[in-house]
């Protein structure tokens, strides 16, 4: 994982946002990086005890809230990209669906691996995401994020 600050440090970094907001001190605090390989955008974190379901192995809730986060993330950075500009545009999720494909162990970080695979509009993105943890795939996520505009309950809000 590189060391340049996280696209959520640099593009809001007074969010309050729950999954990962860097101003939420009881939230996840997800730190996405854009990987300089591949283009995906990446993220590594480790879950505290409070976050299990039972010993040992990740609760189903954060894992979503873990994959919707990035996967945000993942489509306002291409969203920018795109329009070329400097400001991150402010997305939400329009749906997105989460398969929990086996236990997600919480003895080490987890890894989360995004990228946009259809843009059917202007202000809209298609991602599709995984979260791994052992080696493994535990989990996969495909979503459709929206920028969405002033007026909009949620803008610049995070």
């Amino acid at each position: 994982m590189n060391d340049e600050p996280s696209i959520q440090d640099r593009y809001s970094p007074a969010g309050r946002c729950f999954g990962c907001g860097p101003k939420n001190e009881k939230g996840l605090r997800l730190k996405s990086r854009v990987d300089p390989e591949t283009g995906d955008v990446v993220c590594a974190w480790t879950a505290e005890k409070h976050h299990e379901a039972f010993p040992g192995m990740l609760a189903g809730g954060i894992i979503g809230t873990l994959l919707d986060c990035h996967c945000n993330w993942t489509a306002a950075y291409a969203i920018m990209l795109d329009r070329g500009t400097d400001e991150a545009p402010c997305t939400v999720t329009a749906d997105y669906h989460v398969k929990l494909r086996r236990p997600t162990p919480t003895d080490g970080p987890v890894f989360l691996r995004a990228r946009v695979v259809e843009a059917p509009e202007e202000d809209r993105r298609i991602v599709e995401a995984t979260l791994e943890a052992g080696g493994k795939v535990t989990a996969t996520c495909r979503g459709l994020f929206v920028a969405v505009r002033p007026g909009h309950p949620a803008y610049h809000r995070w």
